[in-house]
């Protein structure tokens, strides 16, 4: 079994050394050694300075470098920054892109347990409204959107069948080949990892369901690709009413699955705050990523919680394989 556990590093701009920091002081020794963070050296050393943090670093030119001390292994990228949390967009996009082009490469040869990818400004990854959950899955060559997005903790789980889509363009996106392909791909990795039959509740898209009236999406769109679903022995229920399911119905399921991104992510959030990983289903390999965005207005101000890294990197080191 692969023992090496990946960090990409993530926006320079961000919280994210903190995070790293912070978790690399809490998670167990025998993970640390497993450990190898995708970044610039400098960069780190010189965040790791403005933050007051004493740390030891070493740089390693592969994960297939097994280094014997509790040292954090630096796989180093080149990034010719002048300040060390004010790194320009041009810079930063290139770096991200090196950083997760070579994530990729490991992970999809097989050379450790997974990948880890810290925060990330999407402005950065060079394409209109697309995250890190669309940029891996066009490197590993998913062209029918089946890969999906799982907000998920040890009791709970959502996902939102679009992501980074405008409100007025999310119906035109919602069709049964969409809402099948992603939850057989939800279905089929839950199992894997879980070993679990998952339960899944299916949101509607309108307020109330739109009354089930024959023109809706509930209607023509959504009941239907649950009845196929069935047919498929996976157990999925709804239309749910979006409105009312938080309360205490959601406790029912495994996953709620949700038509567009905030339906879900802010209920989910409101009920476990940081408790939470970012996984991908679908991809080539395990991918995961802290449940939240870069922060940048706690740069510096050492609040950032760690909680959600230290969950990945225990996903990672349990899950991957």
């Amino acid at each position: 079994m692969k023992e090496k556990i990946l960090i990409i590093s993530g926006d320079p701009n961000s919280i994210n050394s903190e995070i790293i920091f912070k978790s690399w002081k809490k998670v167990k020794n025998s993970i640390k050694k497993k450990i190898y963070v995708i970044s610039n050296l400098n960069l780190l050393q010189n965040q790791f300075k403005r933050l007051k943090y004493r740390i030891q670093l070493t740089k390693v030119n592969s994960v297939d470098e097994n280094i014997k001390s509790n040292k954090l292994k630096i796989i180093d990228i080149d990034l010719k920054f002048k300040k060390p949390f004010d790194v320009s967009q041009k810079l930063s996009s290139n770096f991200v892109i090196d950083c997760l082009n070579y994530g990729h490469w490991l992970a999809n040869n097989k050379k450790i347990k997974g990948i880890i990818n810290c925060a990330i400004d999407k402005k950065l990854l060079n394409k209109k409204k697309i995250g890190v959950t669309e940029y891996l899955a066009s490197k590993c060559k998913i062209k029918d959107n089946s890969e999906a997005m799982l907000i998920c903790n040890d009791k709970f789980a959502v996902c939102p069948l679009t992501t980074h889509l405008d409100i007025k363009d999310i119906s035109k996106k919602i069709n049964q080949k969409l809402i099948i392909s992603k939850i057989k791909t939800i279905d089929l990795n839950y199992k894997k990892l879980f070993k679990k039959k998952p339960k899944i509740g299916i949101l509607g898209l309108n307020p109330h369901n739109a009354e089930l009236r024959n023109e809706s999406e509930e209607k023509k769109i959504i009941i239907p690709s649950i009845r196929k679903l069935r047919k498929l022995q996976i157990n999925a229920i709804g239309p749910l009413v979006a409105d009312t399911v938080f309360i205490n119905d959601y406790k029912k399921f495994d996953i709620i699955v949700g038509m567009f991104h905030d339906q879900v992510l802010t209920p989910f959030k409101t009920i476990y705050k940081f408790d939470a990983i970012n996984m991908t289903l679908g991809l080539n390999y395990l991918r995961v990523s802290p449940d939240h965005g870069t922060a940048k207005e706690l740069i510096g101000k050492n609040k950032a919680d760690p909680i959600s890294l230290i969950k990945c990197i225990n996903f990672i080191n349990k899950f991957g394989k």
